[in-house]
């Protein structure tokens, strides 16, 4: 792993910057390499790679320590650039490529399940309204029905009210008679059976007969 690093320092003892160590920089140069070797070995590559705030205050810390006998005060270490072997690049590559996959595969199967969830819902409402019309319809149907039924019974109650306000006579209530049962023959019976009471009306009984042979022929 190649990392470059920058040590910022300032000189505290001329003296022992002179005479404590021989070529300072060099000294600094080789602590500094160590050090970090030390530091960098005891990490794993994500957290050398994410933790550089952490990496510069240990290695300023022993440096600090270790270069204050040479008459050095160590100020500041800053990690540059962290650039690991070619391999280890690419399987990090690999290695984002395939969550950067495995999000998009989540995020596509949440946005699948989010669309499914909504056509069930859409399904489920479209049924619920299509049910609610059905019943409508049928609760429409079954009050016409009603309401015409006493349509009827209203008006055929009305009838015989204003028939027995009119207290009709008995020739009324035969000729009543003989078309009701003009009506339930439909034209299509060839007999008729009258009961006694009407057959003695001998008129009418004649005016039906004549009625009928005509329809006959």
């Amino acid at each position: 792993m190649q990392i470059d690093t920058v040590v910022y320092f300032e000189i505290t003892d001329p003296k022992l910057y002179t005479y404590g160590v021989e070529n300072p920089l060099a000294a600094i140069e080789n602590l500094t390499a160590t050090t970090l070797r030390n530091i960098i070995g005891d990490l794993e590559l994500d957290s050398t790679l994410t933790s550089r705030d952490t990496i510069n205050d240990k290695i300023r810390i022993i440096l600090d320590e270790a270069t204050d006998a040479w008459g050095i005060k160590v100020i500041r270490v800053e990690l540059k650039n962290i650039l690991p072997p070619r391999e280890i690049q690419e399987a990090m590559e690999k290695q984002m490529k395939a969550e950067r996959e495995r999000r998009a595969r989540i995020l596509d199967a949440e946005g699948e399940k989010r669309s499914q969830i909504l056509v069930a819902e859409g399904m489920k409402e479209s049924a619920i309204l299509k049910a609610d019309a059905v019943k409508e319809q049928k609760i429409r149907e079954a009050n016409g029905e009603a309401e015409a039924i006493l349509a009827v019974q209203k008006a055929n109650a009305d009838a015989i009210k204003m028939l027995n306000e009119a207290n009709p006579s008995d020739p009324v209530i035969a000729l009543r008679s003989l078309e009701a049962f003009a009506k339930a023959a439909d034209g299509k019976a060839t007999k008729i059976i009258i009961p006694s009471e009407i057959q003695n009306m001998a008129g009418f009984v004649t005016s039906i007969k004549e009625l009928w042979d005509n329809k006959a022929e």
